[in-house]
């Protein structure tokens, strides 16, 4: 049985035969990881420091992001674990290698973090996006991973975004 170059497999001490993320998944997963916790972390920001018109409605409605997120970065970390990788969640690691802007300082009116939070989604997608063929030519199981949270995240875009729109 041969292996394409893709593809490692790596025999446990049991003597078991399990798939191994490549490098190049490894990064592209690890890629994904820090821009869905600098969304969580992002999200909580804007959650604490967001003030105007309806704001209790957009408060709760970060949450809904917040917690998105939240249980994608441990959906993506433990995949990467399931496929003996090792994710880098380190608050130093996120700050220095995620690709969302950094969030501005003090509070924002609702409208403002509808637009900045926006933002931040679509910049999340478009790292899912981004590698997506890498990690559907190696290992199209993780790249249904990627296909929900794409779903999920543009979702969220709409319905956060819908607040802004003018008819």
């Amino acid at each position: 049985m041969g292996m394409n170059a893709h593809t490692q497999n790596q025999r446990s001490e049991a003597g078991v035969i399990g798939f191994q993320a490549s490098p190049a998944l490894t990064e592209a997963l690890q890629r994904v990881l820090v821009d869905v916790i600098e969304l969580h972390l992002q999200g909580k920001q804007a959650h604490w420091n967001v003030v105007g018109t309806n704001f209790r409605d957009l408060h709760l409605q970060l949450d809904e992001v917040v917690d998105f997120a939240r249980e994608a970065s441990d959906t993506i970390a433990e995949r990467m674990r399931a496929l003996d990788a090792v994710p880098d969640g380190r608050s130093d690691t996120v700050a220095a290698t995620t690709s969302l802007p950094e969030f501005p300082v003090f509070e924002h009116s609702t409208g403002e973090v509808v637009d900045l939070v926006t933002a931040r989604i679509y910049a999340v997608v478009a790292t899912l996006r981004d590698v997506h063929d890498t990690v559907d030519s190696e290992d199209p199981s993780t790249a249904d991973i990627l296909h929900q949270l794409i779903d999920g995240l543009e979702k969220l875009a709409w319905l956060l975004k819908s607040e802004n729109r003018k008819v």
